[in-house]
């Protein structure tokens, strides 16, 4: 069976944009492969953040991920910094890699730039993300469109890895994308993609009133000053919204209605803070009935992790016989 590996970073709360555009598929596909899905906490060192609040929000993130379906029995869900052997590979994998090809990176330029002080963790990115994924020979990866200049760069480090120490029988697969189906989520704001920093995003723990206090100044087509003007729903980003919440006679309703002037845009708020509400409630309950479970999260997690250093520890194995060092010997 093909096997997936995606990951997460624990830097804020799960919203909408990271369920829409990446956990959903998530779920759907461990009906079809051998997944993996992990909380990145060793990629929260590039940036500036909360040492005393960093285990807190991983455990978070796992919480959220199995609430939103994704099933410690079904698939392996666990914290990256538990499997040690993602940094060992990573180091193997740096001497595999050229500095022309991190330094090329967009997410590095763009960064990069804003940085007075560029930390060198930040050009090995790139490197950390190709050691998770290959570290379980995953060959599937589900990713949006601004990661796939990383997945490619996986790519080339596992082939430059096989030519240099196993030219005879690649070793490493060289993983190929699966698209998520829901394109770039934009924000509340209509200016940028949904982000947790911009505050643009709805949480999908979030009950129904914050639901519709956060929609209710939602930016919408500028074309609608008054409740009279008619609109064009494809330059609304409320309606995108719709079309991955709401039941499609909805969405064409909606449609019509605000080309038609049939509705404010409050009115179609309202229906949208329906729809997203009644979505999400049961990702709601399960979030709550696994917070009040606390020590059978915990054996989860430590299990997730368990399964995962077995597959790590066997990669390793072979990488190290193949690099030529020295085994370790059982005493």
């Amino acid at each position: 069976m093909d096997r997936v590996f995606s990951g997460i970073q624990p830097t804020g709360e799960l919203h909408i944009g990271n369920w829409l555009g990446a956990v959903k598929n998530w779920v759907e596909l461990q009906d079809r492969y051998e997944c993996l899905y992990c909380a990145v906490d060793l990629h929260v060192l590039t940036v500036k953040y909360d040492p005393a609040t960093l285990a807190e929000r991983t455990r978070e993130m796992l919480v959220s991920l199995m609430a939103a379906g994704l099933d410690p029995e079904r698939s392996i869900i666990f914290a990256q910094s538990h499997v040690p052997e993602h940094t060992r590979l990573m180091w193997f994998f740096t001497n595999v890699t050229g500095i022309g090809e991190l330094e090329r990176m967009t997410q590095f330029k763009d960064k990069s730039q804003r940085m007075e002080r560029v930390p060198a963790g930040l050009l090995m990115y790139p490197v950390l993300q190709a050691a998770d994924i290959l570290l379980y020979r995953a060959n599937k990866v589900p990713v949006g469109e601004d990661q796939v200049q990383h997945l490619e760069l996986s790519r080339d480090v596992a082939r430059a890895w096989n030519a240099e120490f196993a030219p005879d029988e690649p070793y490493f697969p060289e993983p190929q994308p699966l698209l998520t189906p829901a394109k770039r989520i934009m924000g509340l704001d209509g200016e940028a993609k949904m982000s947790k920093s911009l505050g643009n995003t709805i949480g999908i723990f979030e009950t129904p009133e914050q639901i519709w206090d956060k929609l209710k100044p939602a930016k919408t087509d500028p074309a609608r000053k008054t409740k009279k003007d008619p609109g064009t729903p494809e330059l609304c980003n409320l309606y995108t919204l719709h079309q991955h919440f709401s039941p499609a006679e909805t969405v064409t309703a909606v449609a019509d209605k605000c080309r038609s002037a049939g509705w404010g845009c409050l009115e179609c708020k309202r229906v949208l803070a329906d729809t997203v509400t009644a979505q999400l409630a049961p990702i709601r309950e399960r979030g709550e009935a696994l917070r009040a479970d606390r020590s059978g999260v915990d054996r989860a997690i430590a299990r997730g992790a368990e399964r995962a250093r077995a597959l790590a520890v066997d990669t390793m194995r072979g990488v190290e016989r193949r690099m030529g060092f020295l085994p370790v010997i059982q005493g």
